[in-house]
């Protein structure tokens, strides 16, 4: 079924339609929770709580953009939401202060399955993994994540620097240097 169908049969209170919609976006949409939380059980929680949060603001869909997109969007506020309501980031670094550790060409990654690479995210501290995730992966820019996670573009984009330096730094230990 076309996915405007879909909605409009969701918002009708269609009970096989919305089964259809939560099982054509959960698995990805469960995929992009991990990405913010710390483990398996806590992703459920907040795709649990996404998927409420769509199915009430369904009506709200006008469909200018993709379906996929404006239910990504709200996964990812319902995490932040969560992060917000369990960490404090920490405070405001001056751009000078961070410790570069990461070259501009960036990382090689090569011999490194995906899985891998989303755990060593997983295991980074609240602030550091929100603020990757929403730059490096969702394509934020520091000031959409200043506004989003109510901190300053510096702390966003010190967050991200730090990020970077740990995955550097788990790299090195897991001997996976340039």
């Amino acid at each position: 079924m076309e996915d405007n169908a879909l909605v409009k049969k969701c918002i009708e209170g269609d009970p096989r339609a919305q089964r259809a919609l939560f099982e054509k976006f959960a698995p990805k949409m469960l995929g992009v929770c991990l990405r913010y939380t710390k483990d398996t059980d806590q992703a459920e929680d907040v795709l649990q709580d996404g998927f409420v949060k769509v199915f009430t603001k369904l009506s709200h869909y006008k469909g200018g953009g993709s379906l996929e997109g404006w239910i990504r969007r709200i996964m990812v506020n319902t995490a932040l939401d969560q992060i917000r309501k369990n960490t404090k980031f920490q405070d405001n670094v001056a751009m000078d202060q961070v410790d570069y550790k990461i070259e501009a060409s960036g990382l090689i990654l090569e011999g490194l399955m995906e899985e891998d690479l989303l755990k060593l995210i997983n295991d980074m501290p609240d602030g550091y993994k929100a603020v990757f995730n929403m730059f490096a992966i969702e394509g934020y820019s520091h000031k959409e994540i200043a506004d989003e996670l109510k901190i300053s573009e510096n702390t966003s984009k010190s967050q991200y620097s730090r990020a970077r330096a740990y995955l550097k730094t788990k790299l090195e230990e897991l001997g996976i240097e340039r």
